[in-house]
């Protein structure tokens, strides 16, 4: 691997940064699977929060559900939508970073939340990393492939990227293969899902984004294209914002905004061997990059 871009995957994104908190989370485990159970712990993933019967338990997975006061956000991505915020309010709420952490002193946050915080943490350690954006085959429902996003990091001595799902280390998923080392063919990323709409490979109510709103298939694919486009640049940016030219558009595009969206998806596939190029878009394709959000639509 070229060190330019292990050296790119090693600095931070303002999702990414810690600050003070660096040195924190760089003296935490250093085992991939203990360090993923500890965050997972800090945690109620909002699904659970929203399910009534969880809420009425007060020995589960998330502790003591009926201690989490009802006003609380389901979903708390909004509030703290980098690592520092979630380091910040974890340590708020109890200075003991500990797997035995109370619900009502964990954060809501989805899987994009726990892909940051781990990335982030990796780079505090020294490694590259960096967070991916695609659908996860292995927690499918009726079929479906929701929209998921992970982890990767380098390991110099296996000398290969390692993909690594932090949000699902819980004690009832059984994957049937390491979550530390999910094999490639499992995760499917953004441009594989966006190539694989256009070549009929998927149908539509196979790939499935759970955003506001809610969209699938090609629509679906085009988030998830764009998400891990944006992450492998270093900008995690929030499940909430698009590109504003895709947006205004209900994401319904011409067929040749479509073929230029084929020359990156096929980019996309081999980002490492492909780096330069990518780049090279990033830096002079502003409409890749102008969100559109909940308060600059």
């Amino acid at each position: 691997m070229e060190k330019k871009i292990l050296d790119f995957y090693k600095k931070t994104s303002l999702y990414t940064y810690l600050g003070l908190y660096k040195d924190f989370v760089k003296n935490l485990t250093d085992d991939i699977n203990e360090l993923c159970v500890l965050q997972r712990m800090q945690i109620i993933h909002p699904i659970a929060f929203d399910n009534p019967n969880i809420r009425k338990q007060d020995k589960c997975f998330w502790g003591d559900m009926t201690k989490v006061p009802i006003t609380r956000l389901n979903y708390e991505d909004d509030l703290f939508p980098t690592a520092i915020s979630m380091i910040s309010e974890l340590l708020r709420k109890d200075n003991n970073y500990h797997k035995d952490r109370n619900a009502v002193d964990k954060i809501h946050v989805t899987c994009r939340g726990e892909a940051i915080l781990l990335a982030a943490t990796l780079k505090a350690k020294g490694y590259s990393a960096r967070v991916r954006s695609g659908f996860a085959p292995y927690i499918k429902y009726d079929g479906i492939s929701y929209d998921h996003w992970i982890t990767e990091y380098f390991d110099e001595n296996k000398d290969r990227w390692i993909l690594v799902d932090a949000d699902e280390h819980c004690p009832d998923h059984e994957m049937g293969f390491d979550l530390n080392d999910i094999p490639r063919d499992k995760f499917i990323f953004g441009a594989e899902a966006y190539l694989g709409m256009r070549n009929n490979k998927y149908k539509t109510e196979e790939i499935y984004y759970a955003s506001d709103p809610a969209t699938l298939g090609l629509k679906a694919s085009l988030r998830g294209l764009f998400y891990d486009f944006h992450s492998l640049m270093n900008d995690e940016t929030i499940f909430l914002h698009l590109p504003k030219y895709i947006q205004d558009k209900n994401l319904e595009l011409t067929e040749e905004e479509y073929k230029e969206l084929d020359y990156l998806a096929n980019l996309l596939l081999k980002p490492d061997e492909n780096f330069d190029e990518l780049l090279k878009i990033w830096e002079n394709m502003p409409k890749f990059r102008i969100m559109s959000g909940a308060l600059n639509s």
